[in-house]
């Protein structure tokens, strides 16, 4: 399967962004999905997860109340719709799969993309 992430940019601190995640080659609608990122210098991070039917939903605590990760199986795709954000939020931001339950570990994935670039401006 290939995961194609999009929808980074420059941003205004505060503000919005949407994030997209889509799959060729193979469906992911029988699979978890996650997002991470990854900022200068740091290690990868958790952002957030869903389940297969998109029923639950697990989130780090830093992006808690401010993203909101959803999926469309139909149209093979995740979201990540990131709001209120903030300048340590700037990262690249990859897109994950998996089999089995939700995890934040990211070893847990299996398959990645190959990341968008998300800056927020102070």
């Amino acid at each position: 399967v290939q995961l194609q992430a999009s929808g980074g940019g420059l941003v205004q601190a505060g503000g919005s962004l949407r994030l997209s995640c889509a799959a060729s080659g193979r469906t992911i609608s029988n699979t978890v999905m996650g997002w991470f990122r990854q900022a200068p210098g740091k290690e990868r991070e958790f952002v957030a997860a869903i389940n297969w039917r998109g029923t639950s939903t697990y989130y780090a605590d830093s992006v808690k109340g401010r993203f909101t990760i959803s999926r469309d199986n139909a149209k093979n795709t995740v979201y990540l719709q990131m709001g209120s954000l903030k300048p340590e939020d700037t990262a690249v931001y990859y897109c994950a799969r998996r089999n089995g339950l939700i995890t934040s570990i990211k070893d847990g994935y299996d398959y990645w993309g190959q990341g968008t670039l998300v800056t927020v401006s102070s």
